[in-house]
């Protein structure tokens, strides 16, 4: 029986407990991501719908529901596992890459502290990694989503799988392995000013808020020796 306390601190200076508490809060958060993929999925399908076919919303509204007449109300929730294999990925590679390269940059630029230039930069590339990487599922995604409707209309719903696997299998078979990556500098020119953008705001506000709390801690202090 070991006689290591729960809080000794391992070989690399990580706790037990704290290895329990990063372990549940790795599990809380994907739990969150799949959560909200979930419940905006119906309206990612609507807005997909309406960017690449340009219906009108009475056009949209017949056909979402003749979708769920035909094969019910899951149909609203078509491309939730692309959306998935895509999201939860992505926010791994996002966080991993972003503080790999935070820390690269400071021990580059010999500072402690990550400036603006650093979190920026290092979000913008960590987000490009991450937004190539998913993008074939990002694109399956859409692909299914297009297909709400037409697949019913040409009487090949019950013919053709619509499986996340079986859409690329199609994809490259008719546009090859560059049909995974379509939409790449698009999506490339989104994500990767976002979330740059995101990261160094967050950065930006932690610092500033930590620096004013340590001042309020400071003052009462400074105050008595006076």
């Amino acid at each position: 029986m070991s006689s290591k306390s729960p809080v000794t601190p391992a070989s690399d200076g990580i706790t037990p407990i704290q290895q329990i508490v990063a372990t549940c809060s790795g599990a809380i958060l994907t739990s969150l991501f799949v959560g909200s993929a979930t419940v905006i999925s119906p309206l990612e399908l609507i807005r997909t719908k309406l960017q690449y076919q340009k219906q009108s919303y009475r056009e949209l509204t017949d056909c979402i529901r003749s979708a769920v007449q035909n094969e019910g109300w899951l149909s609203l929730w078509r491309g939730l596992g692309p959306t998935l294999l895509r999201d939860v990925p992505f926010s791994a590679l996002y966080w991993y890459n972003y503080e790999r390269g935070k820390s690269w940059l400071c021990v580059q630029s010999n500072t402690k502290e990550p400036t603006f230039t650093i979190t920026f930069v290092s979000g913008a590339v960590s987000g490009s990694i991450a937004s190539i990487v998913t993008l074939p599922f990002d694109v399956v995604k859409t692909r299914r989503q297009v297909e709400l409707g037409e697949l019913q209309a040409r009487n090949l719903s019950r013919q053709v799988s619509s499986s996340t696997f079986n859409v690329m299998r199609r994809i490259v078979a008719q546009d090859g392995i560059v049909g995974l990556f379509a939409g790449f500098f698009p999506r490339l020119i989104k994500v990767a000013p976002a979330c740059a953008i995101m990261i160094s705001t967050y950065e930006f506000g932690k610092a500033f808020f930590r620096k004013r709390n340590q001042e309020t801690i400071l003052r009462p202090v400074q105050n008595s020796n006076t």
